[in-house]
């Protein structure tokens, strides 16, 4: 398999196995999109990294592969390739890309899916598609827009270059550099933590966030409003306020 789920301490990592460049063809594609569901599913995955290993995060599609596609086989393939990475996207739970290397194409817009992105000091980012007369297909014009402004993504997607990780940063598109040994510790650290905490208020807190960024504000605030006054329902609520009326702020144990 080209893509596996492993699971310990609440953490469930998607690991790519396809190397050496971890290119992105419709077998890996579909799995992904399985394990995603997977993931998505299971009580004991309370958070997700995305991992492409030591080396690189995933270099973009197969290009060979892609190579030998005519206009009908994509118009038959292209909502396939979206709705692997939007099953990703749409994990109800904290999810975090560890990048090391690169993370071009496909790759790019695979660490777009997650809720935070931590980079290695060798990760090298873009959209390149444009220098193959084409342009992002699994999300690439919409999700980068929407992260780092239109002007910035219509620069990486206009010119096709690859930005180190320090102007990644910068940018916006990812969050924190670190050692590239220390990548994948520190991804797993921060979903670790996350995966102590309240289930279903962290799903709340994502679906509110991302569909607010989807709709109008008065929507969003719908979203908002409905999903916090459910959580007054829950045992987590419960918990929490009481540890902090007799404990004090940050020491709930939430199940």
């Amino acid at each position: 398999m080209t893509v596996h789920l492993e699971v310990a301490e609440g953490v469930g990592t998607l690991r790519l196995a396809r190397p050496p460049m971890n290119a992105l063809d419709v077998a890996t594609q579909d799995r992904l999109k399985e394990l995603a569901e997977e993931a998505a599913r299971r009580d004991d995955v309370r958070a997700v990294v995305i991992y492409g290993g030591e080396k690189v995060f995933a270099a973009g599609a197969d290009i060979k592969e892609m190579q030998a596609m005519d206009h009908a086989a994509m118009v038959g393939r292209a909502r396939a390739l979206q709705d692997s990475f939007t099953a990703v996207a749409r994990i109800p739970k904290p999810v975090v890309a560890a990048v090391t290397g690169y993370a071009l194409g496909g790759g790019c817009e695979l660490a777009l899916c997650a809720d935070y992105r931590i980079a290695g000091e060798n990760a090298k980012l873009g959209q390149p598609e444009i220098l193959l007369g084409l342009i992002p297909g699994a999300g690439g014009t919409q999700r980068l827009s929407r992260l780092i402004g239109p002007s910035k993504a219509k620069d990486l997607i206009f010119t096709g270059r690859q930005v180190r990780a320090d102007e990644a940063l910068a940018l916006g598109l990812v969050d924190r550099v670190v050692p590239a040994g220390e990548v994948y510790d520190q991804a797993h650290a921060w979903a670790a933590k996350l995966a102590q905490g309240p289930a279903i208020a962290l799903r709340a807190a994502k679906e509110s966030v991302d569909t607010g960024l989807e709709t109008d504000i008065d929507t969003g605030l719908a979203v908002e409003r409905n999903w916090f006054a459910g959580l007054f329902a829950t045992e987590d609520r419960e918990r929490g306020m009481r540890s902090f009326v007799e404990e004090g702020p940050g020491k709930a144990k939430f199940r």
